[in-house]
């Protein structure tokens, strides 16, 4: 450094400015979102790519049916049936596609799996268009019951990333929720759509090519793929995940009763075309919260269930005031509850399944749901019968003070935390953080 009259000359070069550009980017990736983050890691991009093109189907396949069905054959009670086999076959073959896709890998397993689920899709088709025998339309659609659980295997694959990032595995978890939420709100939309404009096949079609498209581009990015061991398997999913079962069966009688309960009581408001869209608003709430959930600290389980058996009392007052602009509200409201209880309890399944059959342990869970959604769909039917619409808010909210009860009294409320079982990324540990 020199100086020549007032004027001051810097001649040494300073370290500051060559650092410069590497504290920026560190500053840059601690002021990134979570979400950002998470996608930034490789290969993640490419299979939620294809996860989201394979999950939207899942909110089709049982519209779909029911409209091709009752369209073609005049008969809502035999489309009804239909479906209710479907349901009960996936929940027998579910998870053992699972235990299989755990014990011989994504790829090898979910290809031919699905392949076969088409084809029953297209059977299903061909056989309501050619008038075939009853008994057929049954058959086909309980061969779709191999169907592999796409987000199963998609949460597993994230579990297998970030196995030493527990709050980056929990933005994930919220990430997953919200594209169910997401998907169940646009695949009705869009299966009903598409077999009220074009044909009443088109639904089924479409779901199908959808569903085949995405498991090819899902199992294709192989990098991210959980490995698979030779170890022995100990332990049973279905003896660890017991004290949780029960919590997510009550869960899907909250979904399936709210579902009819609002459907019932906007028939009776007159209002029986808006009731999607009414339904849509309460998908909407739950997918916003699951987006926002990722973005903070996980709470523990019995504080999400507390928050969603509160909630779940609202769309019964709103539907007693009979205001339709109120219950959609509260259906908002209630709607946000469910998506950081689902990411809270589904992180209670990825800690209680025993190493390496992680796809298994979710599919109980998701079965159990589907079991619920049952129930809480013949419930709440047989409470609008008796008692009207508006009781059968009843059915909900019970379900969900039940829950509260289930989390209170069982071993599965502590809060989420680190993984036990995840396999380490090849890529190391310090590639796999968010």
């Amino acid at each position: 450094m020199t100086v020549t009259g007032s004027t001051l000359v810097i001649t040494a070069a300073s370290p500051a400015p060559a650092a410069a550009p590497a504290a920026r980017r560190r500053a840059a990736g601690r002021a990134a979102g979570p979400y950002r983050r998470l996608f930034a890691l490789p290969g993640t991009r490419g299979f939620t790519a294809g996860n989201l093109i394979a999950r939207l189907p899942m909110g089709m396949f049982g519209v779909s049916a029911v409209m091709m069905i009752a369209g073609q054959r005049g008969s809502y009670a035999l489309a009804g049936a239909v479906t209710a086999t479907g349901l009960a076959a996936t929940a027998v073959v579910a998870p053992l596609t699972a235990r299989l896709i755990d014990r011989h890998g994504q790829a090898r397993i979910a290809v031919p799996a699905t392949l076969i689920a088409v084809l029953g899709s297209l059977s299903l088709i061909v056989c309501v268009r050619t008038g075939a025998p009853a008994w057929t339309l049954f058959a086909s659609y309980a061969v779709t019951a191999t169907t592999p659980n796409i987000g199963g295997m998609s949460r597993a694959r994230w579990t297998h990333l970030l196995r030493d990032s527990p709050a980056a595995h929990h933005t994930a978890m919220s990430f997953e929720q919200a594209a169910d939420e997401l998907c169940f709100m646009l695949g009705p939309v869009l299966a009903a759509f598409l077999c009220g404009v074009l044909f009443p096949e088109a639904g089924t079609l479409a779901g199908a090519a959808l569903l085949l498209t995405g498991m090819l581009v899902f199992t294709s990015c192989r990098a991210t793929q959980p490995p698979v061991t030779a170890a022995p398997r100990r332990g049973s999913p279905l003896r660890a995940l017991g004290p949780l079962l029960p919590l997510f069966l009550v869960t899907g009688v909250v979904f399936g009763s709210m579902e009819v309960a609002s459907i019932a009581y906007l028939d009776f408001q007159g209002l029986g075309a808006a009731s999607g869209l009414v339904l849509a608003l309460q998908a909407a709430g739950s997918c916003a919260a699951g987006l926002l959930y990722g973005t903070v600290r996980a709470r523990s389980l019995k504080a999400c269930v507390c928050a969603l058996a509160v909630l779940m009392t609202l769309p019964w007052a709103a539907a007693a005031t009979g205001s339709v602009p109120a219950l959609a509200c509260a259906l908002v409201l209630a709607g946000m509850a469910t998506a950081p209880t689902m990411v809270t309890a589904m992180s209670q399944v990825h800690a209680r399944t025993p190493e390496g059959r992680l796809n298994e342990g979710m599919t109980l869970a998701v079965t159990a749901i589907f079991a619920g959604i049952a129930v809480g769909s013949a419930s709440a039917g047989s409470v609008v019968e008796g008692a009207g619409p508006v009781a059968a808010y009843a059915v909900p909210a019970a379900a969900a003070l039940i829950a509260l009860a289930i989390a209170l009294t069982g071993r599965s409320t502590a809060r989420p935390g680190t993984c036990r079982h995840p396999v380490r990324s090849s890529r190391g540990p310090r590639r796999a953080r968010a």
